[in-house]
């Protein structure tokens, strides 16, 4: 299935709540560890349900729970272009693979799936083994994550790595979502897309 980085974030706190208490957790609990108000959990948890992530019962606290992934026939298939590294940069060399899925992204858009390798981006919820969803684009804002093309002096060529993108000055700062790394600063990137979803492939 194909969620967004808040929706995944959301099935993540769910599971962990279930995990740990036994039960599940009201509106409330999710809209105070969020942050947010609770009907924009309530939205998010409507998007999980109709996207087949999790069934709840109506007007009943504590409903909720998590479905296993059924596989569909007859989904849109996207190239899974290599991996991409959410740690050090890593060489980018594209394979011959691609992911079935349906609704990964709007028709004509003409977007592809990488791979995700290191812990860099764990607080964005996006974890070794996830697939990101990448737009093609050349442009970035500040905030989005995008994959980053670097210049690697050892062969000449370029590496590729996943971050967000801030812009400062002459340099832009290419910031990984774990605390324990240092931000990479460069005044030599290529954007090649930002990413658009995260597909988790086990829970």
């Amino acid at each position: 299935m194909f969620l967004t980085e808040k929706q995944l974030a959301v099935l993540n706190f769910i599971r962990d709540f279930i995990r740990d208490r036994g039960i599940a957790p009201t509106l409330e609990e999710m809209s105070e560890y969020f942050g947010v108000s609770k009907i924009t959990v309530y939205e998010h948890v409507n998007a999980l349900e109709k996207k087949g992530a999790l069934k709840k019962t109506r007007n009943m606290a504590r409903s909720i729970t998590l479905t296993p992934p059924v596989p569909e026939r007859g989904t849109r298939t996207l190239p899974v272009r290599g991996r991409i590294a959410a740690g050090a940069a890593i060489e980018a060399i594209e394979v011959e693979e691609s992911f079935g899925f349906d609704d990964l992204a709007a028709p004509g858009e003409d977007c592809f799936m990488l791979a995700v390798e290191g812990n860099s981006m764990i607080q964005a919820h996006i974890c070794p083994g996830d697939l990101v969803i990448v737009k093609p684009t050349r442009d970035a804002s500040n905030g989005d994550i995008v994959v980053a093309m670097l210049p690697d002096e050892a062969s000449g060529g370029l590496k590729a790595t996943l971050k967000r993108f801030f812009r400062e000055g002459d340099r832009v700062r290419l910031q990984p979502e774990n605390d324990s790394l240092e931000p990479i600063w460069t005044r030599s990137v290529q954007i090649q897309g930002k990413v658009v979803g995260v597909v988790r492939t086990r829970i």
